[in-house]
């Protein structure tokens, strides 16, 4: 009786897959945007020679959104133009093994689009809606060769505030009281976003970082991501692209022929919440913390500075003046 051969119809780039998963760690890095991301990024980028040195190498946008994660979502350029998943699974296993082959040991994938865009969450009412589904598209992409994600989370009244300046300033309406309103009352926080990402990423460690802890100090942002790593000291104080306060908001709408009028006064932070919805958001990020600091129900683990270990005392909710001051967002992470 002959054999019958079986043909394996793997695609190549899963095989390559399983290489890199023996040698070399991948870390995810998923923002979230106005929590100092891309003053993170830069930090990384401009030691980029002392990571290397380590054997550490870092994606972020002007990586990945150069055409490595074309095809990932829906509602990227057409799928004939991208080649859909499976292209983009294809080209970041070529991208995986070419890191490999140079040396690396360990792999930081920094991009706060992963979780979503900023205007959506605001066209949504809600904070980032579709981030289990787009972290688990990406997931899918990797062939699962992940090690650990990272979110970082901040009190929701300076997010929407910062987030909301940001992209005003480049363009896109204010939102009015029903809409702001609609923030406020949404039943979807940073616990819910949380256990979707969980979810798409069963088995992975997810750590989250609050940005009132970490925002200004990236080189411990990255000795609690990379504990085995030397934290660099050099470039840690940049602080880039803080979401316009009220003057500048005003000069930008007024340059784009917009009514600025019914900004207010002064020359704070842009604070578009009542003080009454200012203080039900941060009435929702305590429980949150709370919630994490509890143990997330296994989803998560939170990281502090006020204990040596993972866990400890939760950062003040209230404590949103010290967020606005360290707001950046550069423009190569501009989205949506």
């Amino acid at each position: 009786m002959m054999a019958t051969a079986v043909i394996s119809r793997r695609p190549l780039w899963q095989v390559a897959l399983n290489r890199v998963r023996k040698a070399m760690d991948v870390i995810l890095h998923l923002g979230a945007h106005r929590t100092a991301s891309t003053s993170f990024q830069t930090y990384l980028r401009d030691n980029a020679a002392a990571l290397a040195g380590q054997g550490i190498a870092v994606w972020d946008p002007r990586r990945t959104r150069n055409g490595l994660f074309a095809g990932i979502w829906p509602g990227q350029l057409p799928q004939p133009l991208t080649g859909g998943p499976l292209r983009a699974g294809g080209r970041i296993a070529l991208a995986l093994e070419a890191e490999v082959a140079r040396g690396t040991r360990q792999l930081i994938v920094s991009d706060e689009n992963i979780i979503g865009t900023p205007r959506a969450g605001i066209r949504a009412g809600r904070l980032y809606p579709a981030a289990g589904e787009r972290v688990a598209r990406l997931a899918a992409a990797f062939g699962g060769n992940l090690s650990r994600a990272v979110l970082s989370v901040r009190c929701p009244d300076a997010y929407w505030a910062s987030l909301i300046a940001m992209t005003a300033a480049r363009g896109h309406p204010l939102p009015g009281p029903h809409r702001l309103q609609a923030l406020t009352d949404s039943a979807r926080g940073w616990r819910e976003v949380i256990a979707d990402i969980a979810c798409a990423l069963p088995g992975l460690p997810l750590y989250v970082m609050p940005h009132e802890v970490y925002g200004a100090v990236p080189e411990r942002r990255f000795a609690r991501m990379m504990p085995l790593a030397d934290a660099p000291a050099a470039h840690a104080r940049q602080r880039l692209n803080a979401a316009p306060r009220l003057p500048q908001l005003r000069a930008a709408l007024a340059d784009a022929g917009r009514d600025a009028r019914h900004l207010a006064a002064g020359d704070g932070p842009f604070a578009p919440f009542s003080g009454a919805q200012s203080a039900q958001l941060r009435q929702r990020y305590a429980g949150d913390l709370a919630w994490l600091a509890a143990g997330a129900d296994g989803l998560a683990t939170l990281m502090t500075e006020k204990t040596p270990g993972p866990e400890g005392i939760t950062p003040d909710p209230g404590q949103t003046e010290r967020g606005h001051a360290h707001d950046h967002q550069g423009r190569v992470a501009q989205a949506g």
